[in-house]
């Protein structure tokens, strides 16, 4: 039986608005057009590992009017069957921003994100045994004792800080294998002199404190720092121009765990990652803009770049 990701994650409804500037305080503009995307972290990262080819259960909750992301997350071949319906919450909510350089500025309501019990902590950790993966992101409730699930199970544990909201002074990362964060989530672990360096020093910093736990901290246009336990790497991003930056940083995180399950090295699962989260940028929204891994394909190779054994290889 092939490794599998379980994902006890997120799923948003997203309210997408193009502005010609974000809007400031006092300020109303008139939006160049709305869109209503599926998306969420969780979301978006477990469609991006099933397009990648890894098999994916998504657990977690959406309210009444979550149909249509259970609909999408099904249509990709992820299991949805740990996916519940809160009756008396609605679905999470994001209202997004988007300016013409495609950067974005996102607020989120939790909704029934929020509403992960024991009955979705229960059902993670049944799914879980040696050799998978678990993934969680910061969008959902009661994170220590998520950041607990694997302990036992011969799993590993991969968890996206985002976003960042206070919560994380209380977490304790030493279960944690994998930790994906960007500049602004990874100044939020570490002391404020530490938080004052570059990008290497954090990362090298955070993986020091915790010397089981690899880190990737994620850059956008300037690509990444790896920080694990022999060496640090940095990567440079693939040139694209950029519509819509929604999402990048999860088709990255979703095709950076498929390649892990797949038996890919670091080396070459952060090169096809980081070829999915450049491809991402180029379009609009945010499970609408996760590639497919025949797009993700083509750009390695007009890049003269190769992954062995990726999913992205057959």
């Amino acid at each position: 039986m092939p490794f599998k990701l379980v994902n006890l994650g997120s799923a948003c409804i997203d309210q997408v608005y193009r502005v010609p500037a974000f809007v400031t305080g006092g300020e109303t503009v008139a939006s160049l057009s709305h869109d209503t995307f599926p998306g969420g972290k969780g979301l978006n990262q477990s469609l991006a590992a099933a397009r990648a080819g890894a098999a994916v259960h998504h657990v977690g909750c959406v309210g009444p009017d979550g149909e249509p992301l259970r609909a999408v997350l099904r249509s990709a071949g992820v299991s949805v069957d740990g996916l519940r319906t809160v009756p008396d919450r609605p679905s999470g909510h994001a209202m997004i921003q988007v300016n013409e350089q495609g950067g974005n500025a996102i607020v989120i309501a939790g909704g029934a994100n929020r509403c992960i019990s024991d009955r979705e902590r229960s059902c993670a950790r049944r799914l879980l045994a040696p050799g998978d993966w678990l993934l969680l992101q910061n969008e959902i409730n009661d994170l220590p004792a998520a950041l607990e699930l694997a302990a036992g199970t011969g799993a590993k544990v991969a968890f996206n800080l985002a976003p960042v909201d206070g919560r994380e002074a209380d977490y304790d990362l030493a279960g944690v294998d994998l930790l994906i964060v960007n500049e602004i989530e990874s100044r939020a672990l570490v002391p404020g002199p530490v938080a004052a360096s570059d990008d290497g020093t954090v990362a090298r910093w955070l993986a020091d404190a915790y010397p089981d736990m690899e880190v990737v901290l994620t850059r956008g246009a300037l690509g990444l720092v790896h920080a694990g336990p022999d060496e640090d790497r940095m990567l440079g991003a693939f040139p694209v121009q950029a519509v819509d930056e929604t999402a990048a940083g999860d088709a990255f995180i979703g095709y950076l765990l498929a390649a892990l399950l797949d038996g890919v090295g670091m080396n070459e699962a952060l090169l096809l990652a980081s070829a999915a989260g450049a491809l991402a940028v180029t379009a609009p929204g945010a499970a609408s803009s996760i590639p497919t891994r025949k797009a993700v394909g083509m750009l390695l190779e007009t890049s003269g770049q190769t992954v062995r054994g990726s999913p992205v290889s057959s």
